[in-house]
Parts: structure tokens; C-alpha cells; sequence
């Protein structure tokens, strides 16, 4: 009989096998052993790290891949236009980064020449350990021919040494150039990185202010944190600009780790044309006390309202926008995310084009506990509800994940995803490195929209997106950094239609405060978008006119008396 039952079960756990690889096939694919890229995030002192960024920095239209690597050299991977990479690291003129332990990465076109930069958060130099803030971030511009130059000193960021985290590019006060945001974790700290406890983290004299770099027409930055109304401290992971409440200026999501112990996430809302953020996080219940490692933005249950998703020690969050005047609801449990982990970098996305978005979760233990743990796929069902199908699908990886990057890598019309992964500080029951899933699901219709700014970033940083296809409204914002752990996914806004054929309208709201519609686009391509700008001659003609207009009232009055 005994025998019998292990039979049955061994014919059970193979069936069950064999279902799960029929169902995974046209899913997502690991291609990393033959993508050329080779990368695994080397902690400092087992403590934090590391991010990605997608940067098109040849301006090729393939997208690259930046990768920081802690106490090791960061990698830069062209993209090969054939499914591979290249790291180009050693000839690209960032090999300054080998002097210090990096964290995050960011990029956006700085100095708005036509080609995106790099901002390069850091925690400490390498070699002689130092007190805590240890050193500075790095920016490093563009020089068009693919190779960067250092101007962190040049562009006034070499004296804020800091312990930074991440960072994230957004433009505050509408003036076409990128402003950056950076999280700072400590302000004082004298001990090893792997010996700090909840008993550390409540000391007086730890948490940090943070940074709200203001961009000076491409020329330089200035720290205007109080300036502009922020007064928090705490341990900083970053932050995320969102256009919340829809007024056409970019918001602040403020993420905090301990946020138990010490100071909770904050929202602060832009006041523009004010230079001022007002902090709404009680009213708009987003103050959450948890340890905040990153947000996702996107609009899961298509109301028109964009909603956000938090990673956090033990359970995430997700927040539904209900609109003005109204709190954000907690729907975690009501959408079926309730799940148990140690979550890190997150992105939404229609990764099967299907019309409505799912969630990608990077999941990793905090390693000393050595407990392996898998990926989340949450596929959305379409009415407010998501089911993990990451074993399914083929994408349930079980290293020590940390931040996500999300890109088109071979510009078939879907999202490809890259997951981070840290070595292991003590012995570990599972391989941890960085992957690379190919986005192999069945086809859907599609759009991809690229931004070209003229009075705004380039990639259209702080810009966001309304498509009307089918009789639904999808509404997108262009990825400024932080929305996944410490990293950065494409500025290319993705859109999955479904079996649509046809798109209505496509509506850009420029960070400026322009507006630009257009209508007559197919689906299933990339389609770049020019910012139009006002033509000259009509409002030369129209303040022409007003002022002749003007001047013969005047002379009428004046004619009269």
C-alpha cells in the first residue's frame, strides 16, 4: 500500500512538472547564459545595493543596460541589436566609478544636448574606510561619440559627500531641464555596516536629509531641499516624481526604510508655479511605516487614476487613487497580493499586451537568514484582482533579487525584464545572479510611444501619456528613476491594446505644460514623438495684433475726451 502511495505521488509531482513546463513555453525565457551579460552585485560590509538602468547612450534606437556592482566595477552593455551585450565599460570614460562603492543609477539628457547622461549614487570610496558620509555621487555627461566625462565637480555636487541610496530625475519646476532627488540613508555612523540592529537605527543622530538637486539650465545643480519646503529626515531609499492628483506638475513619493522605528513614506505635493512642496501624507494616508525599498506607478485597474505599489520587509502594499479629496485604499488584500516576502524592486507593466497591467516583484532574502525565495509574476485579471503565475511563466528566480529594469531589448513590441541579484554574504542554497527574461508571450496588439522633448528632457523625463484604443484610456509617465529599487527602466512608454486595431487619440501632457494631441497612429510599431512646438509666426501675429488693437482703444479714449 506504502508503495503504492509513493508511486502515485511520483506520478503526481512529474505530471504536475510536465504542466508547468507546457505552460511556461511562450512565456518568459532566461537568456542570460547567452546574452553576454555576466554581473552580480558585490555588497559592502553586507549592506544594500545594487541597481540598472536602461540608457540608449548611442542614440541607436537599442536600448543599453548600466549596472552598478558595489565593491566591484560597474558594467555598461551595448546592446548588440541581436539579442546580446557587450560590456563596453573599460573604453566608455566611467572608470572613475572604480574608486568608489556604487549603489544606484539614473540617466536623463542634463544639459539637454540630445543624449542621456549618468547620475551614479555611491556610499563610500573603496580602499581606506572612512566615517560616515563618506563621498560623494557621480555625474558624469554624455560626450555623443560613447563615451562620458566626469563633471561631478564642474556641475557643483563634489562637496555633498553623503551615504546615498537612490535616485530619480524629474523636473519640479517645469523649465525643461531635469532636476534629481537623491535618498540618503545615513547622516552618522561610526560602526561596521554589518553589525547595525532596530537598536542602531533609532539612535538620534543617524537619519539623514536627503537632496533635491535643482538643475540651473544645464550648467549646474544647487541642493534647494529646504527651499523648496522639505524637512524630513530619515533613511532615505529614494524617492519618485508622479503626477498623483493630475494638475500637470510632478509630485513626490518619498520612500523610507524603518519606517516603524523612525520616519515613515512621505507624499509631498508639488505646488508649482509655487517653489514649494506641501507634505499631504496623513490626509492622503501614505504615511506607511514600513521599510519602503521602492514604488511602482501604474494605473492597475484602468480608471484613469495612476496608483502606486510599495516593496516592504514582509507584506507590500498597494495603494488605489480614489480621486480628489478622497485617501488612497489600501487593496492589497481585496487584489490578492497578500503574499510573505522580502521584496525589493517592482514594476508594473502589460508585459502580455493583453490591455491591462500586470507586476513584476524582485524578491530577495536579507542574507544572513539564507532563505531562498522566488520572484512574484502577478498576472492581472482584469477585475482588480492579480494570481502569481511567476513558476508558470517561467520567471521565478530564487537569488538575492534587489532592483528591476524593464526594456524592449530586441524591439519585438513587448517588455523584456532584467532582475538584479547581490552575492551571497554567507553561504547560500541557491545560485544569485543577475537575469535576463525574454518576454516571450503569445502577441497581442501594441504601441510604443518615444518622447522627444525640445522644452523638456529629451526622453520626455516628467512627461506623461493618455491613449483612448477600444473604449479604454490608458494613461502612462515616463520612468524618471526609483520606481524599481535604486534603478531605472525605459523612457519608452509601452502599451499593450489587446485586440484592438485602432488607436483613437494619443494625448502628451509635457512637463512644461504643454499639451500636443495626436490621432491617425497605427499599432504594432514604435512611434516617436516630436514635441510641437508653438509657431512663432502666429504668436507674433496674435500679440501683433492685440497691441494695434490696444493702442487704437487708447486712442479712441484719448480722441474722446
Amino acid at each position: 500500500m506504502e508503495k503504492k502511495i509513493k508511486i502515485k505521488r511520483l506520478i503526481q509531482f512529474w505530471w504536475t512538472l510536465l504542466l508547468l513546463n507546457i505552460s511556461s513555453f511562450g512565456q518568459f525565457t532566461d537568456i542570460t547564459k547567452n546574452s553576454g551579460i555576466d554581473h552580480q552585485f558585490k555588497v559592502f560590509e553586507g549592506f544594500l545595493g545594487g541597481g540598472a538602468c536602461v540608457i540608449d547612450f548611442d542614440n541607436d534606437g537599442y536600448e543599453d543596460v548600466y549596472l552598478t556592482t558595489g565593491t566591484e566595477n560597474d558594467k555598461l552593455y551595448r546592446n548588440n541589436r541581436n539579442g546580446t551585450f557587450s560590456d563596453v565599460f573599460e573604453k566608455s570614460g566611467l572608470t572613475k566609478t572604480k574608486g568608489y562603492i556604487t549603489q544606484g543609477v539614473v540617466s536623463a539628457d542634463v544639459n539637454k544636448d540630445g543624449y542621456r547622461d549618468l547620475f551614479i549614487t555611491t556610499i563610500s570610496t573603496r580602499g581606506k574606510r572612512q566615517v560616515i558620509p563618506r563621498a560623494e555621487n557621480l555625474l558624469f555627461l554624455n560626450n555623443k561619440n560613447g563615451t562620458f566625462s566626469d563633471v561631478t565637480d564642474q556641475y557643483g555636487l563634489k562637496p555633498l559627500n553623503s551615504f546615498s541610496t537612490g535616485a530619480s530625475f524629474g523636473d519640479v519646476n517645469a523649465d525643461g531641464y531635469p532636476d534629481i532627488y537623491v535618498g540618503n540613508y545615513f547622516n552618522q555612523y561610526d560602526g561596521p555596516l554589518n553589525t547595525i540592529t532596530d537598536a542602531t537605527v533609532v539612535g538620534a543622530n543617524q537619519i539623514s536629509e536627503s537632496y533635491l538637486l535643482i538643475n540651473h539650465e544645464g550648467k549646474f545643480f544647487k541642493n534647494e531641499y529646504k527651499e523648496y519646503g522639505l524637512t524630513h529626515k530619515g533613511f532615505g531609499f529614494g524617492g519618485v516624481f508622479s503626477d498623483f492628483d493630475k494638475d500637470g506638475d510632478q509630485d513626490l513619493i518619498v520612500n523610507h526604510d524603518f519606517g516603524y522605528k523612525r520616519t515613515p513614506n512621505i507624499l509631498y505635493e508639488n505646488l508649482y508655479p509655487r517653489k514649494q512642496f506641501r507634505d499631504i501624507s496623513v490626509e492622503k494616508e501614505m504615511d506607511l511605516k514600513i521599510n519602503s525599498m521602492a514604488t511602482a506607478v501604474g494605473d492597475y485597474d484602468g480608471d484613469g487614476l495612476l496608483d502606486y505599489y510599495f516593496t516592504n520587509i514582509r507584506f507590500n502594499y498597494l495603494l488605489k487613487n480614489q480621486g480628489p479629496g478622497k485617501p488612497f485604499l489600501n487593496t492589497t488584500q481585496s487584489a490578492g497580493l497578500n503574499f510573505l516576502a522580502i521584496s525589493w524592486g517592482a514594476n508594473f507593466a502589460d508585459f502580455d499586451n493583453d490591455g491591462d497591467l500586470d507586476l513584476f516583484v524582485n524578491n530577495g532574502d536579507l542574507n544572513p537568514n539564507c532563505v531562498p525565495m522566488a520572484n512574484f509574476y502577478y498576472e492581472n485579471q482584469g477585475n482588480g484582482k492579480f494570481i502569481d503565475k511567476a513558476r508558470q511563466f517561467g520567471i521565478n528566480d530564487y537569488g538575492i533579487g534587489r532592483g528591476s529594469i524593464l526594456f524592449d531589448l530586441d524591439r519585438d513590441g513587448d517588455l523584456d525584464v532584467l532582475s538584479v541579484s547581490q552575492n551571497p554574504v554567507l553561504d547560500f542554497p541557491a545560485q544569485s545572479f543577475t537575469k535576463i527574461f525574454r518576454n516571450d508571450f503569445p502577441k497581442n496588439n501594441w504601441i510604443q510611444l518615444k518622447l522627444v522633448g525640445k522644452n523638456n528632457e529629451i526622453a520626455g523625463i516628467g512627461c506623461s501619456v493618455e491613449i483612448e484604443s477600444g473604449g479604454k484610456i490608458f494613461i502612462r509617465e515616463v520612468d524618471g528613476g526609483s520606481t524599481s529599487h535604486l534603478s531605472q527602466s525605459s523612457p519608452i512608454l509601452h502599451f499593450g491594446l489587446g485586440n484592438a486595431t485602432k488607436i483613437d487619440k494619443i494625448k502628451v501632457f509635457w512637463a512644461n505644460g504643454d499639451e500636443q494631441e495626436i490621432k491617425g497612429v497605427e499599432v504594432n510599431k514604435i512611434y516617436k514623438v516630436n514635441q510641437k512646438l508653438p509657431n512663432s509666426f502666429s504668436k507674433f501675429w496674435i500679440i501683433g495684433v492685440g497691441v494695434i488693437a490696444l493702442s487704437g482703444f487708447l486712442f479712441f479714449i484719448k480722441w474722446k475726451r
